[in-house]
């Protein structure tokens, strides 16, 4: 299993957002994790497309952006224009979930679908072959810099289960992302229950030197997969 580790820009300095994507790359981030929120699913109000098209250029790996918003469709396909490589979003906020997914994979993104640590999986039940991600929310989306809902592993495993059955089955590649409260010591605990993908907010851009908080998670890992 391949690890993804995607600093989430809500922790950076927007003020100096181009130089902070090139320098966490610099640092190894394997995404660039881009959270979207309209004060209206959730209670907070964050970047629009014209963010993400200001970037791009000083993204050198693909923008994984994560739709906190209510209706989705029109922001997905504005997000695919504007740079995106992976486009997620809430299957309780779009109408035909069926429909928004096939949209983004029609505009060239990969598209995936988000669980707060309260929404079913049941969501998951007719779609896996339109998925190329799932994202598990391991805080209530709205704010960055909250901590781990312990009970997210217990998700994250049965997540795992499904994408496992179905890859085996039908074959293809499903991600499975967790977001909230990544840090370095509980990194290697959420891997070890199915995660491949990791998103960082403040636990990167909160420190000092970005490439040794990404090298120490990147140890973290390393040492789960021996423990595996």
């Amino acid at each position: 299993m391949s690890y993804r580790i995607a600093p989430s820009i809500l922790s950076a300095d927007f003020a100096r957002l181009g130089e902070e994507v090139r320098t966490v790359i610099e640092a190894g981030a394997d995404l660039i994790h881009f959270d979207v929120m309209d004060n209206h699913y959730v209670p907070n109000l964050t970047m629009g497309p014209m963010f993400c098209e200001a970037i791009r250029p000083h993204s050198s790996v693909p923008i994984d952006v994560h739709l906190m918003v209510k209706p989705v469709d029109a922001l997905a396909v504005a997000f695919a224009k504007a740079g995106a490589g992976l486009i997620t979003f809430h299957p309780e906020a779009s109408e035909h979930i069926d429909r928004t997914l096939g949209l983004i994979r029609d505009a060239g993104c990969k598209a995936g679908l988000v669980f707060n640590p309260a929404t079913p999986l049941t969501y998951l039940d007719h779609v896996m072959d339109k998925l190329d991600m799932v994202l598990i929310m391991s805080v209530n989306p709205g704010f960055g810099g909250q901590k781990f809902i312990p009970e997210a592993l217990n998700k994250i495993r049965a997540v795992r289960q499904r994408i496992d059955e179905h890859t085996a089955r039908h074959g293809g590649e499903i991600w499975l992302e967790v977001d909230g409260g990544v840090k370095v010591d509980n990194i290697g605990a959420i891997a070890e229950a199915g995660a491949d993908t990791f998103v960082a907010g403040s636990a990167v851009f909160g420190q000092p030197d970005y490439q040794a908080v990404i090298a120490a998670m990147r140890a973290e890992l390393a040492q789960s997969r021996r423990s595996a």
